[in-house]
């Protein structure tokens, strides 16, 4: 672990203006290795202290969140690391959500925060046996990894955090804490809040880092476990820098989506079109589990097409800072461009894209606004209905039966969630079972319950968040074997 990097810096670029907004400097190894040297040391003290005393901070931290969100800055404010902020200006000018839609975030951050803290003393409580024979005793200690390096991304970057930062320090772990370099400054409001609730200062460590310096992170010697949401080419390059490293390392890998939806024909149409325009064009379709795809029986497809498009036309995209914007530029230049290309393949193949251009003037090449679309006559010959698109786009296709829709669904890489839209509660348990994905919704889509395992399969990774299976991510189990009795 001698490698050196030379310094640089990484510029935070507001995606709605183009104008740099906030400047890190990236660290050396030497002071990564000494950061990394103070977590370690910090876990192994924080580790005396009790459970009851670990989930008395967790509580004490919501509170500290809580008042940080909803502090109101001073109209002109310092966004730098030790200035007075608000929390959802802050967050709109990094990765361009209107800002009044930030306030969601925080929102599920604390409802998540709050369940993964009310969990933690049955998740993380010992087993005890009560069939111990005389002069025996077993049980079963849930004990921390030791050091977690959680590299999380810009899109719901509270959100994902929160998945697994707190729930590692509650169980005992000290985190290496790795923002997207488009929202830096989300981690260190994560810390302001954890310190002030009483963690102790380098149990939580935030780090802004090149390529080249989180892999050396994750080979290092001191981490113990690495959780990675992005990509599917990041976590790849994330696992495999791990399994170059010396011994056994575990990677946690939540990755992309082209999560689909079975619209069938006893379904309740209006509904299912409000949910599925939102489930699709939320944060301009910037979701890992935004709904990208969609099917719908042949006896309702027009009436359903014609409603989606009509409640498609009622969204209002420009500047993410004006109130009556609903929908804001995605995250980067090329990331548009990538999505409009999507559009104009499907549709030089065949595809017919149902929203008029001149709607939405302001989505012009070369800028990072794009125009919400819905694209029809589409297949599965398209890359918009199998590759990730991660925008405000969607395809629509015709299907004739439930056999033809779940074999579409499934005709994926990806799995991470998928939504079936009916009234037959017995129909989507029977379909529900054919589906591949790791969540799997009844009328509704594009949510996420802290009770329940956030996980995936196929390209949509490994790994498991949030309900008692995150803290079984974050922990190992340690038998202990007594024989008491030796006269």
């Amino acid at each position: 672990m001698s490698s050196s990097f030379n310094l640089h810096v990484q510029t935070t670029i507001s995606p709605h203006n183009g104008q740099p907004y906030h400047v890190e400097t990236y660290p050396v190894s030497s002071d990564l290795d000494r950061t990394l040297d103070r977590a370690a040391q910090s876990q192994k003290e924080w580790i005396k202290a009790t459970l009851e005393e670990r989930i008395a901070k967790g509580r004490k931290f919501i509170e500290k969140f809580s008042a940080l969100a909803n502090r109101e800055a001073p109209a002109t404010y310092d966004h730098g690391p030790l200035g007075r902020h608000n929390l959802a200006e802050e967050l709109c000018n990094q990765m361009g959500r209107p800002a009044d839609q930030c306030w969601g975030e925080f929102r599920g951050f604390l409802q998540r925060a709050t369940y993964m803290v009310n969990i933690a003393e049955s998740c993380l409580s010992d087993i005890t046996f009560s069939d111990n024979q005389p002069g025996f005793s077993r049980s079963i200690k849930r004990v921390p990894l030791g050091v977690i390096f959680v590299i999380a991304p810009w899109n719901y970057p509270y959100l994902v955090m929160v998945n697994s930062v707190l729930p590692a320090l509650i169980a005992g772990n000290a985190v290496i804490l790795k923002p997207s370099p488009q929202t830096p400054l989300t981690a260190v409001r994560f810390k302001e809040a954890l310190n002030d609730a009483g963690f102790p200062t380098d149990l939580i460590q935030v780090v802004h880092l090149s390529p080249p310096l989180t892999r050396y992170v994750v080979q290092h010697k001191l981490v113990d476990f690495v959780v990675f949401t992005g990509s599917v080419a990041g976590g790849k390059a994330i696992e495999t820098a791990a399994v170059a490293a010396d011994g056994f390392k575990g990677v946690g890998l939540e990755l992309g989506g082209k999560d689909p939806a079975y619209v069938r024909a006893d379904a309740d149409l209006k509904d299912a079109v409000i949910q599925l325009v939102d489930g699709a064009m939320y944060n301009a379709g910037q979701s890992c589990c935004a709904v990208e795809r969609i099917y719908v029986h042949e006896s309702v497809y027009d009436n359903f097409v014609n409603e989606y498009v009509n409640e498609t036309k009622k969204l209002i995209l420009g500047d993410p800072t004006n109130k009556q914007t609903t929908i804001g530029p995605v995250i980067s230049i090329a990331s548009a461009e990538r999505i409009r290309q999507q559009v104009s393949s499907a549709v030089q193949a065949g595809g017919k894209a149902l929203i008029p251009e001149d709607l939405y003037p302001q989505a012009e090449p070369g800028t990072t606004f794009v125009a919400p679309q819905v694209l029809v006559d589409v297949n599965h010959t398209m890359d918009v209905m199998k590759e990730e698109s991660f925008g405000p786009i969607i395809g629509i296709q015709k299907v004739s039966s439930d056999t033809e829709a779940i074999e579409l669904m499934n005709d994926s890489e990806y799995g991470l969630t998928a939504s079936i839209w009916t009234k037959s509660l017995d129909d989507f348990n029977m379909l529900a079972d054919q589906v591949q994905a790791g969540t799997i919704f009844l009328n509704r889509c594009d949510s996420l319950d802290p009770a329940l395992a956030w996980t995936g399969i196929k390209n949509s990774g490994r790994g498991v968040s949030l309900s008692k299976f995150g803290y079984d991510q974050l922990t190992r189990a340690k038998s202990i074997n007594m024989r008491i009795n030796t006269a």
